[in-house]
């Protein structure tokens, strides 16, 4: 049978307890080897016997062993004529390693005199006690937390080489203990939302007990509750088929009524049974932006919103939306309105600006994916469509009382996905548009402020002292912003600052340009009116930076990025964005980070137009451009020591960031990968083209890791384009290169094999090495994908030549731990490995930790072939952990995949089955389908070596569905391994 291990441990590694007391305290442990530790230290363990003598003692938790229950424990029927002696014996010197006062004699025999929290197996029990009452109250995070906890107690076998009859029958009794907590510990993952996670272990603990129904029970759950309704009706098939070779019976009757809740798709079944209990804060989410401080009028407002939440106690969903202009104060008070409810929605308020006035509004499904987060949800649970996510969206509210705010929004269809729909739940929804086609939403149009109402807002910022002195012109300021919430706050902060003007000063200022904002109706003007009022005020450093700042397209931006739009120091920058945003027109969205409303950066973008020389406007981008492919090639060359591409690159004249560590430099480029990647789109024009597809290379890793792989391929596909308008055969094929290697790591080698072609003729044309010889290496592996080999080998043997003209040492290994897999896929196993080994003594030569571990991945799959097990699973162990530290998904899943096969070959088929489940996982969304057919089709190997046969039939269909599709040879194998399972 196979050992129950596989690529992530859940139980820790057993420690001294850390538990209070002095330095001389005695600590005992059984679940495991039977330990002893004074303080820190470890005591001898003594003979065998006399660790079966501590143990019985142990185990009666204080309570006292007559010697004729010690004689029975360790020789049962038949002991020896001296057992009484040598039972003194062994006692004698367990005293004098324990002390006269834990080791007492009495009424004829010997007891252990300790607190509870001093062995493991007591603390163990206290701990399932608290985990009882927690699940029974509800709270199963924390039931869940402490059956972990108890589990990481154990270190292997209880009682490891205790002999005797008592320890064997309490070995049992604590490993059948133990399969119970774990089995409970599995409960409570699916109870709170754990499936897919749990999937893996239950197949491997399936396995390893076949015959325990319960298991199998909790893997049909787990199964289903992930989406794989087929599969968890072929465990079902294969435990039916299974009890009655073995046993003769049937299923229980809970397996069969679960088989038929999964072939009615019961919806109940398909999410945990009782709602999470009340979690921590983090899983109470409390979103809200903070409410102003003089908020001011709109009482009615207040009142009919408020009262509409309120309803939400009741039997219904309550949604209402506000509507209004920009500007108006839609957020203002739905922020406010929403901070009163509070009470009313004790499990939480979540909150997202849904960017519906710019250009590219928030898609449902991002915004689904951080609610489910913000509620909970483990990344790995949170499915990849906006139906799925939707769904789990509505699941995850069921039974809570939490207001969702949704401003921003562009439309109705963006969004009904977002609404909780269930009684207790409530949204809050802002727009510059009525959603009349929103049913059963509660409509309110916000307008303007009423003379009052401005004035009192205008005063509360401005001073009671200064508007009474001069309130005709106070009123004269408010009428001149159009009584606009927005517009007034900035005129106000403005005066604010300024204690040497008075109001009548503002006034004047304000009278001549926009005395027309009464008369005016549209919404964009009177927005466009209102921000003029507070542009007009800035200083001419200020206003260059708002203008400018706002032409970038990323959602918010750096101060590092600011200072280098901006060509100023960083020091300096930061005061000029700080004093955009005590004025409003800018927003802090954390520390170091700023961003525009929407509307705000239409109006800096109209103003840069119109008071900006267009080479202003084009310099500033250049330099955006610069700081963004400056810092990016730094943390290629980082990651990538030795790589010649940054050599290659379009030179910069303004410097980027500098980091320590490797770790500091993926973090900058991952937080800023939307910002990078909009930029590369942004300035896809002829002056600033090459740049901007160097930055596509130099951000090689944003493509590879999956993480912004879509995000990736759009700005690839606009560079292309727009090097085919420029003419630019050097643009152009690295465009293509870039756009290439997309399409082979999302599976799409036929678009991938055409774009890396054309890469390669551009290349030649433009006498470009760098695409020349990446371009060669890129085909060379697309046409092993392809099994194309001799052209494969060809492709690759040119890359080599390329990269060695070059310099290129990194680029040479990995042209040769290609090769190396182009000589495995045609039976030259020992030259793959020699290939291989080359390759990553380069890599290592150089430091080179992530391209090492594509090396190693590499020799992993050929020491598999050479049936060099132990040896291919500690390289793909290597790279898998390289790949988990660089952020690099596709390639953690594919090395997860690659241990399954090691396994398999190996005759493991218990750990392969958790390998794959697990690679499954990590590829979600990721690496295309063919990568994904390859998965399931071990994965069914695996489980038809575990007797799961109806499984392994569901995985090989799928795959061959895959397979058929997409025209993959690979059809054929499954094909056979389908035959084989229906003539058994």
């Amino acid at each position: 049978m196979d050992r129950v291990d596989g690529p992530r441990v859940r139980v820790p590694e057993q420690r001294a307890p850390e538990r209070p007391g002095t330095a001389d305290t005695l600590r005992f442990t059984v679940l495991g080897p039977v330990r002893v530790w004074r303080g820190p230290e470890l005591l001898p363990p003594g003979s065998p016997q006399q660790r079966a003598l501590l143990a019985a003692l142990l185990l009666r938790e204080g309570r006292t062993a007559t010697a004729h229950e010690l004689i029975d424990a360790f020789w049962g029927e038949d002991p020896p004529s001296q057992a009484l002696a040598t039972i003194r014996t062994y006692a004698s010197r367990l005293r004098k390693s324990l002390g006269q006062d834990t080791l007492v004699s009495e009424s004829g025999g010997y007891a252990i005199r300790i607190d509870r929290g001093a062995l493991d197996l007591t603390l163990a029990q206290d701990l399932v006690a608290e985990a009882e009452k927690a699940r029974a109250s509800g709270d199963r995070r924390q039931a869940r937390t402490l059956i972990t906890k108890v589990l990481g107690l154990w270190d292997g076998e209880a009682l490891a080489s205790v002999p005797g009859p008592y320890a064997d029958n309490q070995r049992t009794r604590l490993e059948e203990w133990r399969l119970q907590l774990t089995e409970t510990r599995l409960d409570l993952d699916l109870e709170v939302g754990c499936h897919a996670e749990a999937v893996s272990e239950l197949t491997a603990l399936t396995a390893a007990h076949p015959l325990r129904e319960r298991l199998r029970e909790l893997l049909m759950v787990a199964l289903y509750r992930s989406g794989r309704q087929a599969e968890a009706l072929a465990v079902y098939a294969d435990t039916r088929r299974l009890l009655a070779k073995e046993l003769g019976v049937d299923p229980r009757p809970e397996l069969a009524r679960l088989q038929q809740r999964i072939l009615r798709a019961d919806e109940e079944l398909a999410r945990p049974a009782d709602r999470p209990a009340p979690a921590p804060a983090p899983l109470r989410p409390a979103q809200l932006p903070a409410t102003v401080p003089d908020f001011t009028g709109r009482s009615a407002f207040v009142s009919e919103l408020g009262g509409r939440l309120a309803t939400a106690e009741g039997s219904v969903m309550a949604v209402s939306a506000v509507a209004g202009i920009g500007g108006v104060g839609k957020t203002t008070l739905a922020v406010h309105v929403a901070h009163q409810a509070r009470p009313h929605f004790p499990d939480g308020q979540l909150y997202v600006d849904l960017q519906g006035a710019g250009a590219r509004a928030a898609e449902p499904e991002t915004v689904l994916g951080s609610f489910l987060r913000a509620l909970g949800t483990a990344d790995s649970a949170i499915p990849d469509t906006l139906d799925e996510r939707a769904a789990l969206y509505r699941s995850a509210l069921d039974g809570r009382r939490v207001l969702v705010l949704l401003d921003n929004a562009h439309d109705a269809a963006q969004i009904r996905p977002l609404l909780p729909g269930t009684p207790g739940c409530a949204a809050l929804v802002t727009s510059r548009v009525r959603m009349v086609d929103l049913a059963g939403a509660h409509l309110v149009d916000l307008d303007v402020m009423s003379p009052e109402e401005a004035l009192q807002l205008f005063t509360r910022i401005v001073g009671t002292e200064r508007v009474g002195a001069e309130r005709e012109a106070a009123l004269d300021v408010v009428a001149a912003c159009g009584f606009l919430p927005l517009a007034i706050r900035i005129a106000a902060s403005r005066l604010a600052a300024r204690r040497t003007w008075t109001v009548s000063v503002l006034a004047a200022k304000l009278a001549d340009e926009r005395r027309r904002l009464d008369e005016l109706q549209a919404g964009d003007l009177a927005v466009k009116a209102t921000f003029e009022l507070g542009y007009g005020q800035l200083e001419p450093a200020q206003a260059r930076a708002f203008r400018l700042l706002g032409l970038a397209d990323g959602p918010d931006i750096s101060l590092a990025a600011a200072a280098a739009l901006l060509d100023r120091d960083p020091h300096t920058a930061e005061d000029l964005l700080e004093a955009l945003v005590d004025t409003s027109l800018v927003e802090s969205a954390a520390p170091g980070r700023y961003r525009y409303h929407d509307l705000v950066r239409l109006y800096a973008r109209a103003c840069a137009e119109r008071d900006e020389e267009p080479g202003a406007r084009e310099s500033a981008l250049s330099r955006l451009l610069d700081f963004y492919l400056a810092t990016a090639a730094g943390v290629y060359a980082l990651e990538r020591p030795g790589d010649r591409l940054v050599d290659h690159l379009e030179p910069t004249e303004h410097a980027g960031l500098s980091f320590g560590d490797r770790h500091a430099a993926l973090d900058w480029l991952y937080t800023e990968a939307t910002n990078l990647l909009a930029c590369v789109r942004q300035v896809a024009r002829p002056a600033t083209l090459r740049r901007a597809v160097d930055l596509l290379y130099a951000a090689l890793d944003l493509g590879e890791s999956g993480a912004n792989a879509k995000q990736y391929e759009a700005a690839a596909v606009t560079v292309r384009e727009a090097a085919r308008m420029c003419g630019d055969p050097r643009a152009e094929s690295r465009a293509v290169m870039s756009l290439a290697n997309a399409h082979q790591l999302a599976g799409r080698f036929d678009q991938a094999d055409r774009e890396a072609q054309e890469a390669m003729q551009l290349a030649e044309t433009a006498q470009d090495l760098l695409a020349v010889s990446w371009a060669a290496n890129a085909r060379g592996i697309i046409a092993l994908y392809h099994n194309r080999h001799q052209d494969g080998e060809a492709f690759l043997n040119q890359a080599i030549d390329a990269f060695r003209s070059d310099g290129n040492r990194p680029g040479e290994a990995s042209a040769l731990c290609n090769l190396s897999r182009i000589h495995l896929a045609t039976g030259r196993t020992h030259s793959a490995i020699s290939l291989a080994r080359s390759g990553i003594e380069i890599y290592d030569l150089l430091g080179h930790a992530l391209r090492g571990a594509n090396g190693r991945y590499a020799l992993g799959m050929a020491l598999t072939q050479s049936g060099e097990f132990p040896a291919a699973t500690g390289k793909l162990t290597e790279a898998l952990e390289i790949f988990r530290d660089s952020r690099q998904r596709l390639w953690e899943g594919m090395s997860l995949f690659r241990l399954a096969e090691v396994e398999i070959a190996s005759g493991r088929p218990t750990q392969a089955a958790q390998y794959a489940e697990s690679a499954l996982a990590v590829l979600r969304g990721i690496g295309g389908d063919w990568r994904r057919g390859n998965v399931l089709t071990v994965l069914g190997r695996a489980l038809a070596g575990i007797g799961q046969t109806g499984r392994a039939q569901v995985c090989w269909n799928e795959a061959l569905g895959i397979y058929d599709e997409l025209g993959s040879p690979e059809a054929g194998g499954v094909r056979s391994l389908l035959t084989g399972i229906s003539t058994r």
